[in-house]
C-alpha cells in the first residue's frame, strides 16, 4: 500500500519541476497549503447535502408545488400483469420493434395493437409525476443559485477574478484561505451528491453524458485542489454555475404553466450559456490554463491532465450549444417563439421516444405537441443537461 501511495503521489507528475511535497509543508502556524486529505470532508458533506435535499423536497418544494396547483397525478391506465411482456419490458426493450411485436403477438395470441397499448401503459407507470420533477428542479435551482451567488461574492474581492495572471503568481506556494476552501469542498460535495442521486433521480436519455460530465467535474475539482490550482479552479466553477439555475427556473415555470415566463427564462438561459461556455470559458479560462500558465510556470504531467479535462468539458459545451441552437432555430423558423422552451423541456424528458402523457396542453396545435412531432429530426437533442 505504501508503494502504491508513493507511485500515485509521484512528485514529478503532480508538481512543477524542482518542487517537492516537502516544499509544500505548512510554512507557519495558522497558514497552510491545500492537501489532498482535505477532500475527504466532501464525502460526508455529500451525504449531508443529499439528506438536506430530501427534507427540502418534502417540506419546502412540495408545499410550493401544491400552492401552484401541481399535484402527483395518478396513473389512469395500468398495464395488465403479464409475465412474458414484463420480462421483455425489463430485460430486452421498452419499445419493441415490429418484428418483436409480431413474435409476441403469435406467442400470446394477442393483437399487435393490444401489445403496443400494453407497452405504452407500462411505460407510463414508470414516468415520474410533474410534482416529482418540480421538486427536483426546485432543489437544483436553490443550490445552483446559492453557489453562484457565493462564488461571485467571494471572487469579486479576489485579484485573479480581474487579472488571471494572479492564478500563477508564486505558484504553487499559494496559501489556502477559508473562503476558497469552503467554496471548493461545498462544490465537490454537491457534485458527489449529484453522482449518487443520478441513480435515483428521473432517468433521462442524457444519463451517460451527464455521468461523464459529473465525473470530469469531480476529477477537475480534485486535481486542481491536489496540485493547488484552486484559483483558476474557482473561476471554472463560477462560470459553470452561471447558467444552470436559469435552466432549472425555466423548467419550474413550465411545470407551473407560466409559459411566457418560461419562454423568457429559457432565452435568458441560452444567452448566458452561450456567453459563458463558448466565450468566457475558452477565451478566459482556457487561455490562462493553456497559455498564461505555460509562460509563467511551464508544463508538467498533471498540467497536461488538468487541461485535458478542461478540454473535455469544452467539447461537451459545444455539443450542448449546438443542440440548444438547433431547438431555437427550428422554433424561430416556424415563427413560434413559445415552442422553444416547450420543446426544450419535452426533449429533456422524452423517454422511450414518447412524450410524457401527463404534460398539459397536448392538443395538435399546442407547442408541446408540435415539438414532439419534430423530435425525430432532433434525435441527437436528447443528450441534454
Amino acid at each position: 500500500m505504501a508503494a502504491l501511495s508513493v507511485w500515485f503521489w509521484n512528485e514529478r507528475f503532480w508538481l512543477p519541476h524542482n518542487v517537492t511535497w516537502a516544499d509544500l509543508a505548512d510554512p507557519a502556524p495558522g497558514v497552510e497549503y491545500p492537501k489532498a486529505g482535505h477532500l475527504l470532508s466532501a464525502l460526508p458533506l455529500a451525504v449531508g447535502i443529499f439528506a438536506v435535499r430530501i427534507l427540502f423536497e418534502r417540506f419546502i418544494a412540495s408545499p410550493c408545488a401544491f400552492l401552484l396547483h401541481i399535484h402527483a397525478a395518478s396513473v389512469h391506465w395500468r398495464a395488465t400483469p403479464n409475465p412474458v411482456l414484463e420480462k421483455v419490458f425489463t430485460s430486452i426493450t421498452k419499445c419493441p420493434d415490429s418484428r418483436r411485436l409480431d413474435g409476441l403477438s403469435k406467442q400470446l395470441d394477442w393483437d399487435v395493437r393490444k401489445i403496443q397499448r400494453w407497452f405504452r401503459h407500462r411505460r407510463n407507470q414508470d414516468k415520474p409525476s410533474i410534482l416529482t420533477k418540480f421538486c427536483e428542479s426546485m432543489w437544483r435551482l436553490i443550490f445552483y443559485l446559492f453557489m453562484f451567488t457565493y462564488g461571485i461574492c467571494f471572487l469579486w474581492k479576489c485579484p485573479w477574478m480581474w487579472d488571471t495572471h494572479h492564478c500563477w503568481y508564486n505558484y504553487p506556494y499559494q496559501v489556502l484561505t477559508p473562503g476558497l476552501y469552503h467554496y471548493y469542498v461545498t462544490e465537490l460535495g454537491f457534485y458527489w451528491s449529484l453522482m449518487f442521486s443520478q441513480f435515483t433521480d428521473i432517468k433521462r436519455k442524457d444519463f451517460p453524458i451527464m455521468f461523464i460530465h459529473h465525473l470530469a467535474t469531480v476529477s477537475l475539482i480534485s486535481f486542481s485542489y491536489a496540485n493547488n490550482m484552486l484559483r483558476v479552479g474557482s473561476l471554472v466553477m463560477c462560470v459553470h454555475d452561471a447558467s444552470d439555475f436559469l435552466l432549472e427556473a425555466a423548467k419550474l415555470t413550465n411545470y407551473a404553466k407560466y409559459q411566457r415566463l418560461c419562454d423568457f427564462l429559457f432565452v435568458l438561459f441560452a444567452v448566458v450559456f452561450f456567453i459563458t461556455r463558448l466565450v468566457l470559458y475558452p477565451l478566459w479560462i482556457l487561455n490562462t490554463t493553456l497559455f498564461e500558465s505555460w509562460e509563467m510556470i511551464g508544463p508538467y504531467p498533471s498540467w497536461w491532465l488538468f487541461n485535458s479535462l478542461l478540454l473535455v468539458l469544452q467539447v461537451l459545451h459545444v455539443i450542448w450549444s449546438y443542440l440548444i441552437a438547433g431547438i431555437a432555430y427550428k422554433a424561430l423558423v416556424r415563427g413560434k417563439v413559445g415552442v422553444i422552451a416547450a420543446e426544450m423541456v419535452v426533449l429533456l424528458e422524452v423517454s422511450d421516444h414518447r412524450v410524457l402523457g401527463h404534460l398539459p396542453d397536448q392538443g395538435p396545435s399546442s407547442p408541446i405537441a408540435q415539438s414532439a412531432s419534430s423530435r425525430k429530426s432532433l434525435s441527437g437533442s436528447k443528450l441534454l443537461f
